[in-house]
């Protein structure tokens, strides 16, 4: 593995220059601090992070100063000598493609008849195993430095200080594969011990039964196969952008099949699309409230350390919550797979029970985003008022029966701070509906927080072939922005979907384009229009973005003012029927109570 893999630019940089000016000599914290402070302007307390971060990650050895026993002497490790640690653990290098592999074969042994989930918790549980043997060898390797003898060393490198989760050793990856015939009470076993010492592990390692999983004789073998194959290599040193990779690899490899139950998975690139839109910066909330699988977060993190640094990155607070124990399960190992630790999540219907509250309500955010349920049921104005903090969250009005898009918009909108940014992926109709939402949709545009409205082509998501729409909400507007709203219709910006034949996808280009006309807002021919507010009033506060702005095919000969017009008018007749239907379906339904 390069270096680069290992250390972030941040430290790599200053490891460099102490490297440069010490090589394997040893030297002090002043040392450190005087050639730090003149290349980076690096402060004390900088470097002393610097320091204890080059030690944590085995690239540094500390020990005691003979002249000064209250002072400590430092030595760096060459890159070789880490080279030569991890190598010797075994394995070599794993790639990328080396892990897209091993998945590839466990997927296609479990297919239909196994639950991923176990996939991805043996991936989880076998990477938290090898990194734990790493932290045990580096405190062993300082122990004998510090003149404890082996077997001192060995004790004290098994201590919990020396780990970021507490691990038996009886229950490392590799001793529970010794005993094939129980694999299933192992690592059931395994897991409940582990998850009475790490609480932070409970609600990962609580929904997984391998005991039930291994009811059948074909579940057994196939569990011993799984087990074989997650073997076939070491993740010493895989790093976290890997690991998280192929982590994802899994969630979108089981979409179309899990979009099936009902399950659902935001592709990678309309999150990508919200989040260099939405522009998240070092020290910001960022806030999902039906985080899934954790996608939102994972991309506004690494969107931070691509442009900023790890370091920035890991100054973003992030908090999600997720009604269902499973997914947050899965959130929870995918946001530790991909290295990310400022990260609070919790379990709970956000409708209902927001559970990340402030100052006696619930928590603002500098940025909130999610895919919420679309069309959701339940959520009326009888329901939604044995909620918390239902008069502050929404404000504006309650939903009808069949759709709580609405009620997610508002809590969004409620959840963020006053010059906050939210942006959400939803379904299309919630922007023309008429009835209840039409008239907090009514509301919400007099308030003059959406800035833009964002049509997405067919077949973009695993679950719906439906287009869909993302919505941008800016609570302190740009003064040229004011009364404005921009609308673009992406609704032909996308290429073919690389591994699912029915679907399509944006590309790197398409994101590009969309997001180069949010950030410049303006007009753009059959592609975007900015639009005054009192047009939007005009139109009965309908937000389709086919009223504004129409694709249009090159070389194709049409008079578009007049198509427009007659778009318009046939919108407007499309919006009255649906209003009176909805209507009667109403009084239909009350008369049958």
């Amino acid at each position: 593995m390069a270096i680069e893999a290992v250390l972030p630019d941040w430290l790599k940089s200053r490891y460099d220059v102490l490297w440069e000016r010490f090589g394997a000599r040893s030297f002090n914290f002043d040392d450190a601090l005087g050639i730090l402070r003149e290349r980076f302007g690096d402060l004390e307390s900088r470097v002393l992070v610097v320091l204890s971060e080059l030690r944590r990650r085995g690239w540094l050895k500390a020990g005691l100063n003979e002249a000064d026993a209250r002072k400590r002497v430092y030595i760096l490790k060459s890159r070789e000598e880490v080279l030569s640690f991890y190598f010797s653990l075994g394995g070599g290098e794993v790639t990328r493609e080396d892990l897209e592999r091993l998945l590839k074969r466990a997927a296609d042994l479990i297919r239909t008849r196994v639950d991923y989930t176990f996939i991805l918790l043996l991936l989880f549980y076998k990477a938290l195993s090898d990194k734990w043997v790493v932290e045990y060898r580096q405190a062993y390797e300082e122990a004998l430095a510090d003149g404890l003898s082996e077997e001192e060393a060995r004790l004290e490198a098994e201590k919990a200080i020396f780990h970021e989760f507490d691990l038996p050793k009886g229950y490392l990856w590799d001793e529970i594969r010794k005993n094939v015939a129980n694999l299933h009470e192992k690592f059931s076993e395994a897991l409940k011990t582990i998850a009475s010492r790490n609480p932070d592990l409970k609600d990962v390692f609580e929904n997984v039964d391998f005991m039930q999983f291994a009811a059948s004789a074909e579940n057994k073998e196939i569990l011993r196969q799984l087990v074989e194959i997650f073997s076939s290599k070491n993740l010493y040193n895989v790093s976290p952008d890997i690991l998280g990779d192929a982590y994802e690899w899994i969630l979108k490899y089981f979409a179309p099949q899990k979009a099936k139950e009902g399950e659902v998975y935001t592709p990678r690139e309309v999150i990508r699309l919200l989040v260099e839109i939405l522009d998240p910066r070092s020290g910001e909330s960022v806030y999902d409230p039906c985080c899934g699988s954790g996608g939102m977060l994972i991309l506004s993190y690494k969107y931070v350390e691509e442009r900023y640094g790890k370091e920035e990155a890991d100054k973003l607070f992030l908090y999600g919550q997720e009604v269902n124990s499973k997914t947050l399960a899965l959130a929870k190992m995918n946001i530790y797979i991909h290295g990310i630790r400022n990260v609070h999540l919790f379990l709970g219907d956000t409708l209902l029970s927001p559970k990340i509250k402030e100052d006696g309500g619930i928590k603002k955010f500098d940025i909130v985003l999610a895919n919420p349920p679309w069309n959701q049921d339940g959520y009326d104005e009888k329901m939604l008022k044995k909620g918390e903090f239902y008069r502050e969250r929404f404000r504006f009005g309650f939903p009808p029966q069949q759709s709580a898009d609405w009620a997610w918009i508002q809590h969004m909108l409620a959840s963020a701070k006053d010059d906050g940014r939210v942006g959400l992926v939803i379904d299309n109709g919630c922007l023309f509906r008429g009835g209840k939402e039409g008239e907090i949709r009514r509301q919400v545009v007099e308030k003059d927080w959406i800035e833009c409205v964002i049509l997405t082509p067919e077949k973009l998501f695993y679950n719906t072939g439906a287009p869909g729409a993302l919505i941008i909400f800016n609570k302190n507007k740009p003064a040229e922005r004011k009364g404005k709203i921009l609308f673009v219709n992406a609704s032909i910006e996308y290429v073919k979907h690389p591994s699912v034949r029915r679907l399509n996808a944006f590309s790197k280009e398409n994101i590009e384009k969309i997001v180069r006309v949010y950030r410049e807002f303006r007009d753009l021919p059959s592609f975007a229009r900015v639009v005054d507010i009192s047009e939007v009033a005009a139109n009965d506060y309908n937000l389709n973005v086919t009223l504004y702005v129409m694709p249009m095919d090159e070389g194709e000969k049409i008079d578009v003012f007049k198509e427009f017009e007659e778009l318009k008018t046939l919108e407007k007749e499309r919006e009255e029927i649906v209003r009176k239907l909805e209507e009667y379906i109403q009084q239909i339904k009350e008369a049958m109570k």
